[in-house]
């Protein structure tokens, strides 16, 4: 079947490490999947302006979005779904994680509509760190006077750390009340109950009446697994790790680092992937 839509994650996906894609391709493949009447959407964890800027050099109004790991789908500047998280869940998220870790266990950031919010007792660095991933960061004295709409609450450990104990106890305590995910870089993103990335690709599936057989998707993150298996056509990165190797087959044809999402979308339009 035919591909209508191709999704792709950034941070370890699409982007390099250093963040620094190659221009040129990607524009080139972006102008082919267009005059055949194909979509392009980013879906990822990071902020809707964030992802904005990554795509300003090809022009960032040809790119549709589903950021902050699904909470946020925007098309040619229409919002076509938000899931918000309850004032209520929000403190019981911010409460739990301050009995378990205390104070100083982790960082914390809301991502909102209007930008990101880290405690007043972040440091120089913490806030360097939340900048590589938020436009617009915040620091305020009680995350319950936040006037703005928040999408996920991320708690953030050391990059290299294994959140997965984090990820398992986050949902002993919440169960189906909040979406739980690792995003990668030590992190681990409370959602609403029903977001995440596949709710994305729903919501576009609508409104474009493109079926999941009919899309592909890259990632390399636990973040992307419900996108993944929802597509026809799901790639994980070479450079994931083990788990999310073992959870699907299909890999893309290069790394990260080496261009492998542009090197696959290019196959994918050659036909390599037609059925």
């Amino acid at each position: 079947m035919t591909i209508k839509l191709i999704a792709t994650d950034m941070d370890g996906t699409f982007l390099p490490d250093d963040r620094n894609y190659d221009v040129a391709r990607f524009d080139a493949v972006l102008t082919e999947m267009e005059a055949r009447g194909m979509k392009f959407v980013t879906a990822s964890g990071n902020q809707y302006e964030q992802l904005r800027n990554y795509f300003a050099p090809v022009g960032a109004d040809r790119i549709t979005y589903v950021s902050d790991n699904g909470a946020f789908v925007i098309h040619d500047n229409k919002v076509l779904y938000e899931g918000v998280l309850s004032p209520e869940k929000i403190a019981d998220v911010i409460d739990w994680n301050k009995s378990v870790y205390g104070v100083s266990g982790n960082i914390i950031v809301l991502s909102g509509v209007k930008g990101a919010y880290v405690s007043n007792h972040a440091t120089p660095e913490m806030i360097a760190h939340a900048k590589m991933f938020y436009p617009n960061v915040y620091q305020v004295e009680k995350f319950k006077d936040i006037d703005d709409d928040i999408y996920r609450v991320s708690f953030n450990w050391d990059e290299g750390a294994d959140v997965y104990e984090y990820i398992v106890k986050l949902r002993e305590a919440f169960g189906d009340t909040a979406h739980i995910t690792g995003s990668g870089f030590g992190s681990v993103d409370v959602l609403a109950g029903n977001v995440n990335k596949a709710q994305g690709l729903a919501e576009l599936a609508k409104a474009w009446d493109i079926k999941p057989e009919e899309m592909a998707a890259f990632g390399d993150n636990g973040n992307d697994l419900e996108m993944l298996n929802y597509v026809g056509l799901g790639f994980v990165m070479p450079n994931a790790e083990e788990f999310m190797l073992n959870k699907i087959p299909e890999k893309a044809l290069n790394d990260n680092n080496n261009n492998g999402v542009i090197e696959t979308m290019e196959a994918i339009l050659a036909g390599k992937y037609d059925k």
